[in-house]
């Protein structure tokens, strides 16, 4: 089955932008680094990679260095609110329906918002991760900004904690927020960041967290 936001969260894709900023901790910041991470290649092309309803898309566009964005998603009620939402500059803009398990088009920059989560099985990730490279041309960077979490222990529970202070600080209740936490782990996988660092690596990036406001996080990683 095709991933549906709409199933997945259990909101209408309307509501997704204001819903999102209750659900992830520091999400405007975390897209506004991610956009800029890219901005610094001066990009002729950039693949945004599950691009939801184009937030991400919208922050690139908003750099004069960038080019070309191609906007791919599989969830194609999510690709329809992402044109309602980039108007007025649609001769830099693409819209692909496709799955980022498909092969990848060439391009200068890649990057993923709150997407790569929906990848659980490491094997499948570092195999999305080596697409990435080939597909990058010389010098290109990927950025991640995802959600991302230690495996266990102190630290995960203090991440988790400061996930559910920042919901009840929204006004999501606290048993909610929990709800939707269990809710979301029949899709989502948040490895730590160090896992992602060493897959990268394997792969051929040369790759560093620059940002968290645990547990949302910011990935960069170049293409040798």
């Amino acid at each position: 089955m095709a991933h549906s936001v709409r199933r997945h969260l259990d909101i209408q894709i309307s509501a997704y932008d204001r819903t999102i900023r209750q659900y992830i901790r520091g999400y405007d910041d975390m897209i506004a680094r991610a956009a800029s991470a890219i901005a610094a290649v001066a990009p002729a092309h950039v693949v945004d990679l599950g691009a939801g309803t184009g937030a991400l898309s919208e922050a690139l566009l908003k750099h004069d260095s960038v080019g070309m964005v191609e906007l791919l998603d599989v969830d194609p009620e999510m690709l329809e609110q992402a044109r309602t939402r980039i108007t007025g500059m649609r001769e830099r803009v693409r819209f692909t329906l496709a799955s980022y398990a498909d092969p990848l088009p060439p391009c200068d920059a890649a990057c993923a918002s709150l997407s790569l989560h929906h990848v659980p099985d490491l094997a499948d990730k570092k195999a999305l991760y080596t697409r990435i490279h080939s597909a990058l041309r010389p010098e290109g960077v990927f950025v991640s900004a995802d959600v991302m979490m230690p495996a266990e222990g102190p630290e995960r529970d203090a991440e988790y904690r400061a996930w559910i202070d920042h919901n009840v600080d929204q006004g999501i209740p606290e048993a909610q927020a929990w709800d939707n936490f269990a809710l979301w782990a029949e899709e989502d996988t948040y490895y730590p960041v160090e896992t992602e660092l060493e897959l990268l690596a394997e792969v051929g990036f040369t790759a560093r967290c620059t940002w968290r406001a645990a547990p949302s996080t910011i990935i960069v990683a170049k293409r040798a």
